[in-house]
């Protein structure tokens, strides 16, 4: 999937909170997305709250996972470490979520987050996506027609 069908799946998959993430691009090595700043991810002490960064990792990996097998919703994620290495700056973060694996049934993604203000990594996170069968009810056009299988 490319940036335009990926945005446009995000869109799709949540018509009632629409993610506030901008997709700026999608390449080999996985995908870049920026959380533009705004009142909803600032904490008190003028920072992006932690809540927000681990929401970055987690939505930039399950679009990396999504730009390699297609668009199969109901991949979940099964684990999520983040460490939060300084204060990021009042500014957007963007955040390259780089495809370390992909096999049959999970997925491994290293996510760097850095400040826009200032370039300086802020937080990395390592993500698990579990992916299911290609098969499964939900993952295709209609239930049981799913898409190719992303690589082995």
């Amino acid at each position: 999937m490319d940036s335009d069908e990926l945005a446009r799946f995000l869109a799709d998959a949540f018509p009632r909170t629409p993610p506030p993430y901008v997709i700026e691009e999608v390449a080999d090595w996985g995908v870049r997305m920026r959380l533009p700043l705004s009142a909803l991810t600032e904490r008190p002490g003028g920072t992006v709250s932690g809540p927000s960064l681990m929401a970055l990792a987690d939505s930039s990996s399950w679009a990396a996972v999504l730009s390699r097998i297609g668009p199969r919703a109901l991949s979940v994620t099964t684990s999520l470490h983040i460490d939060f290495l300084r204060k990021p700056a009042m500014a957007d973060v963007v955040a390259e979520a780089t495809v370390l694996k992909v096999g049959r049934t999970l997925a491994v993604i290293a996510v760097a987050m850095h400040s826009s203000a200032d370039g300086r990594l802020v937080a990395q996170a390592q993500v698990t996506y579990f992916i299911p069968p290609a098969d499964e009810p939900g993952e295709g056009d209609e239930p049981g027609e799913g898409g190719e299988p992303g690589p082995r």
